[in-house]
């Protein structure tokens, strides 16, 4: 049984947010939660109240004991991209991508 708990069109790229996912795929709640407060990243802080969540999810909708649950699944996919225009030399505009990430955590307890 797993628990999950998902944050959608956070504004930090994709590509960002899965160097941090990586960090914690696969290790126990409390490990993870002490990797994401001393990682100088931008995705630490939304990831780390997403892990909260996913553990509260579990102790309270599936009566999991909080001190046996893992990190099963992190991952992050892009959402819709905001698509801005920058000015340039000689009238011209390029465009400027500002991506959003969707990002799912599942805490699983381990046997």
């Amino acid at each position: 049984m797993e628990a999950k708990a998902y944050l959608r069109y956070v504004r930090i790229s994709p590509r960002k947010v899965q160097i941090v996912c990586d960090l914690i795929r696969g290790k126990d709640v409390n490990t993870a939660m002490a990797i994401l407060m001393q990682t100088p990243k931008a995705a630490s802080e939304p990831l780390m109240k997403l892990l909260k969540s996913a553990v509260a999810n579990a102790e309270n909708n599936f009566s999991m004991d909080v001190e046996k649950l893992v990190v099963s699944q992190v991952f992050a996919t892009p959402g819709p991209i905001l698509k801005r225009m920058m000015p340039r030399a000689q009238g011209r505009a390029y465009r400027i991508n500002k991506r959003t990430s969707h990002v799912t955590i599942a805490v699983a307890e381990k046997n």
